[in-house]
C-alpha cells in the first residue's frame, strides 16, 4: 500500500530523474544551437518547448525548416515521429483512471520516454509510485530541458560565426543522442527496421521527397510497434 503523499511521491520522482535530466541538459543545449541556425530566438524556443515538449519532433522540425520544408511539412514530421507517446500513455492508463480533465492534460503532456520509463523501473522494484511520480519526473526534464534550449539560443547568439567551431553538426549529435535514448532493446527492433526500410524505399524510389518521407517512415514505425503484442 502507498502511503506517500503526492508531494512526496512528486519530489522522490524529481531527485530520482535528475541524473538522467542531466543527460536532457546536454543535447537540450545541442538544440538550442541548432535552433539558432534556423533563426529562432529565445523567446520562440522557449514557447515551442513549453508547448511541444518532446525533443525528437522539436528537432525534426526545426530541421525540416533550416532544410527548406514549409511549416505545415514540419508540423506534420513532428506529430509523426511523436506518434510513439500514444503507446506509452496507453500503456499506463492504470496512472490516468479516474483523474479530473485538467490531471490528464497534464499527466499526458509531461509523459516522455525517460520518466515513464523510471516509473515502470520503480514499480518493478516493488514501488507503489504512479500520477504524480510520473508528472515530477516529467515536471523535472521539463523546466531542464526549457532552460537549457534557451541557453543554447543565446549562447549561439552570442558566437559571431558557430559554424566556424563546427556547431553546424549540432542537430545531427542532438537527434542521434536522442534517438539513442528512445531505444529500449530488441522489441524496438522490428518497428525501427521498418521505419528505416520506409524512408530508405520512398527517398531510392524517388516517390516521395525526403520531409514526406520521414513522414511515411515514422507512421509506418508507430502502426507496427501497435500491432505487436506488449506486456
Amino acid at each position: 500500500m502507498n502511503t506517500s503523499t503526492p508531494s512526496q511521491e512528486f519530489w522522490s520522482a524529481v531527485k530520482d530523474i535528475s541524473p538522467l535530466a542531466l543527460g536532457v541538459a546536454i543535447y537540450g543545449l545541442a538544440f538550442g544551437l541548432l535552433a539558432a541556425q534556423a533563426a529562432m530566438s529565445e523567446l520562440q524556443i522557449g514557447v515551442m518547448g513549453t508547448i511541444v515538449f518532446a525533443g525528437a519532433s522539436q528537432i525534426l522540425a526545426v530541421e525540416r525548416l533550416v532544410a527548406g520544408a514549409g511549416a505545415m511539412t514540419a508540423v506534420v514530421a513532428a506529430i509523426a515521429i511523436n506518434l510513439r507517446m500514444l503507446l506509452v500513455t496507453a500503456s499506463i492508463r492504470d496512472v490516468y483512471k479516474d483523474r479530473p480533465w485538467w490531471q490528464l492534460i497534464i499527466g499526458a503532456h509531461m509523459t516522455t520516454d525517460e520518466n515513464w520509463a523510471l516509473m515502470l523501473s520503480a514499480r518493478a522494484k516493488g514501488r507503489s509510485v504512479g500520477y504524480w511520480y510520473l508528472v515530477g519526473g516529467g515536471a523535472c526534464l521539463f523546466v531542464t530541458w526549457v532552460v537549457s534550449t534557451v541557453c543554447g539560443v543565446m549562447f549561439a547568439n552570442a558566437i559571431p560565426d558557430p559554424k566556424a567551431l563546427g556547431m553546424d553538426f549540432a542537430f545531427t549529435a542532438a537527434f542521434i543522442a536522442i534517438a539513442r535514448s528512445l531505444w529500449r532493446g530488441k522489441p524496438d527492433l522490428l518497428p525501427w527496421l521498418v521505419s528505416i526500410g520506409t524512408v530508405a524505399i520512398a527517398l531510392l524510389s524517388g516517390m516521395l521527397d525526403s520531409s514526406w518521407s520521414l513522414i511515411l517512415g515514422g507512421c509506418m514505425g508507430a502502426l507496427i510497434a501497435g500491432l505487436l503484442p506488449h506486456e
